[in-house]
């Protein structure tokens, strides 16, 4: 990324342009270019392809953009999507292992990370779960993301913590639903066509209208770009939100589980 963004940085400055006209041409904020250049944030695509033909570089950057090396493709810690995550218009999550980080409760939570091995000291837990907290300040943004969550029903059973916990888990779900913005679907158990069988992912929009998906792996993690993969992943979700529950049966089940503690 850091080559991208220096290659993007020598083609603006040959322009004769700053950071701030050249994010008004492409229609993106400033603080996208700076990031951009400093290597913090991936160049897309789409954003590519406009730089090429308003700077004149005859499709230098797209083609970095496309041959740009494996290491910077699977970043090894998701700090970069968390960056996308912050400001996001819209995010689409499906997960079938844990609860989405956006929904957890600070004992989930910290049961999470304590399972993970090698086994984190508490010191690392403690800050890992803050962390996870302080991300959900975006569902009580002033202007909060449209946020649709579908969630495999073996999660929302499985038990990390004590049955106390695991109410305050179930209620605290119920009350993410309530949200403005947010949509909430189980994907029942029962189910037998399911769309999502390939593992979790999460679809992103950026403020800059750019679309993005996210998964993460047993050893790092994965943010996509190419229009193809991103088409393949939000067929697999409109699946996905078509084979679930409805928001209101998924309340439903959610009082009822509540109701079997």
């Amino acid at each position: 990324m850091k080559l991208v963004g220096k290659l993007v940085s020598v083609f603006r400055v040959a322009a004769g342009l700053p950071q701030a006209q050249l994010a008004d041409l492409v229609s993106v904020q400033v603080e996208t270019i700076a990031s951009i250049e400093q290597g913090r944030r991936s160049l897309l695509p789409d954003l590519a392809r406009r730089m090429d033909e308003l700077l004149q570089t005859k499709g230098a950057l797209s083609t970095a953009v496309e041959h740009m090396p494996e290491a910077d493709l699977v970043p090894a810690w998701p700090e970069h999507y968390m960056d996308l995550e912050r400001t996001a218009l819209a995010l689409s999550w499906y997960d079938n292992q844990v609860l989405p980080g956006l929904l957890q409760t600070e004992a989930y939570a910290r049961a999470v990370f304590r399972n993970r091995v090698p086994v984190f000291s508490e010191e690392k837990i403690a800050i890992q779960t803050a962390s996870r907290l302080e991300r959900q300040e975006i569902l009580h943004r002033s202007e909060p993301p449209t946020i649709s969550f579908v969630i495999w029903e073996q999660v929302v059973r499985l038990q990390l913590t004590d049955e106390e916990a695991h109410k305050e888990q179930l209620r605290h779900l119920g009350a993410c639903a309530a949200l403005p913005g947010v949509s909430l679907q189980i994907l029942s158990l029962s189910h037998r066509v399911h769309a999502g069988l390939d593992g979790p992912f999460t679809l992103l929009e950026t403020p800059d209208y750019q679309h993005v998906a996210y998964s993460e792996t047993q050893r790092g993690s994965l943010l996509v770009a190419d229009p193809d993969e991103i088409s393949i992943l939000s067929r697999k979700y409109a699946m996905l939100r078509a084979q679930a529950l409805s928001p209101e049966d998924t309340m439903g089940l959610l009082d009822r589980l509540l109701g079997e503690q």
